[in-house]
């Protein structure tokens, strides 16, 4: 009962909204790289600047986690949410650096759709975010997270097609360097879909 007489911290939801904000720009960029690809080195070094102000903003939430003794909702869904947020941001960062160290000559197609596929994932998590504010819209909520997991579905799907085609090629190298590469991307895809499953956690334990 006290609990729900004291005054709470709802800053929280800042920090979500502007990770997300950070997530959508890193993944434009992304595809700013495949239309841009003889920019590399520029658009990796702003992906990593994205990644470092993102991470910033984790480890602040995180600092005020520690000082606030009321949160909005239960602190452990808050530090899985901002990690899981934060985790996007370094595995696209991780796998654009790659990219650029095994000094890839051409960008193969499917990175587009991937990184049309994460800028629709990470746009509608931000939405949610949003509704988050107000548990009120828990059906939009739940509708939107579907619409995450729908997104990581298709992510899984253009995985799943891309690399027998690339296993098909001959040069082994190029053929590894590339698996890796769209394996952490998928790793991305995936992420997006464990903050759908944490958001929906959050809706049922306070609805």
């Amino acid at each position: 009962m006290l609990r729900g007489l004291l005054p709470k911290e709802f800053a929280f939801y800042d920090y979500f909204e502007k990770q997300a904000d950070v997530l959508i720009k890193i993944s434009e960029e992304l595809l700013n790289l495949t239309n841009n690809f003889n920019d590399l080195g520029n658009i990796a070094q702003k992906i990593k600047a994205y990644e470092k102000e993102l991470d910033n903003l984790t480890h602040q939430c995180i600092e005020a986690l520690h000082r606030t003794f009321i949160t909005p909702i239960e602190r452990t869904e808050i530090y899985k949410l901002v990690k899981k947020l934060d985790d996007i941001a370094d595995i696209i960062n991780a796998a654009v650096k790659r990219i650029v160290l095994y000094e890839i000559k051409s960008i193969r197609p499917e990175v587009k759709e991937i990184a049309n596929n994460l800028i629709s994932a990470t746009k509608e998590i931000r939405f949610a975010l949003t509704l988050l504010r107000d548990l009120k819209h828990a059906d939009k909520i739940r509708e939107s997270c579907k619409k995450i997991q729908a997104f990581e579905q298709e992510a899984d799907n253009l995985f799943r097609s891309t690399i027998p085609k690339l296993l098909k090629e001959n040069d082994v190298i190029e053929i590894l360097l590339w698996k890796e590469i769209f394996e952490r991307f998928e790793k991305a895809a995936d992420k997006c879909k464990d903050i759908a499953s944490i958001i929906e956690e959050i809706v049922i334990e306070n609805a």
